[in-house]
């Protein structure tokens, strides 16, 4: 793992922590709201056998810049931005929970830029009943400006996002946390309908899917992605196969 390392892009500073060997192909983990990238800590090592894992704070969260102006269409934007700073395309993206949503709008919007898709407990676009908006005491690691910009959008989603899910052209593996979450999950479920050729698998282990099944989700996203995939674009005779899952604790 890198220290933090940090890019311009759409006019902000990105903060992102990099893992794995530098000639393999390039995996974005992109965190759910008030997250950031220390969340991947649990599984980034396991996903690095074979990738090249950047890791990013969105805007407004943890060592990226907090701007002031924020909403999920520019975070997208930010990350299109960012992999156009560092060359990377096509890319392997992971987005839990906001950061799902972020990578289902850049898949939509820029097909020939994701090459395949993992949405872990990512909420269907459409309206739902919000849950009180409180803000925690104390010291936080993300700007609450953020939160009160963002979260509108998650409540209330542009209609326009449903039909964009159509869009999509990458291979897309849907990851429900199973009934302890809090998203529906047939409304998970419909997500995967709605995008072609996607496959749907459940983990009952809560929102927090990467963090409190590390094993199951490594496993689960290690075979989606294919290692030897990743291994012949390495110019190597064979695979290594899926790693030891005890790396995704380092």
């Amino acid at each position: 793992m890198t220290d933090h390392a940090k890019v311009q892009a759409n006019g902000i500073g990105i903060a992102y922590r990099t893992y794995g060997p530098g000639d393999a192909p390039p995996l974005i983990l992109l965190h759910g709201l008030g997250e950031g990238m220390a969340g991947w800590d649990g599984v980034a090592g396991a996903l690095a056998a074979d990738r090249h894992v950047y890791a990013l704070d969105l805007r407004g969260h943890g060592a990226s810049d907090w701007p002031g102006d924020y909403g999920l269409e520019l975070m997208r934007d930010d990350v299109l931005a960012f992999l156009d700073a560092l060359s990377l395309g096509p890319v392997d993206v992971i987005g839990h929970s906001m950061g799902g949503i972020v990578a289902y709008l850049l898949a939509a919007e820029r097909p020939g830029r994701v090459r395949t898709l993992v949405l872990e407990d990512v909420p269907l676009p459409v309206p739902r009943e919000p849950p009180p908006l409180v803000r925690p005491e104390g010291p936080l690691s993300f700007d609450w400006a953020m939160v009160e910009a963002i979260r509108p959008q998650i409540d209330h989603p542009d209609p326009a996002w449903l039909g964009r899910l159509g869009r999509i052209t990458a291979r897309t593996l849907v990851i429900g946390g199973g009934p302890d979450s809090h998203i529906p999950q047939d409304r998970v479920a419909e997500m995967a309908r709605r995008i072609a050729g996607a496959a749907h698998v459940t983990i009952p282990a809560g929102h927090l899917v990467h963090e409190n099944a590390p094993d199951a989700f490594v496993r689960e996203v290690a075979a989606f992605l294919g290692w030897s995939e990743a291994a012949a674009f390495r110019g190597q005779s064979g695979g290594r196969g899926l790693p030891p899952l005890e790396r995704g604790r380092q």
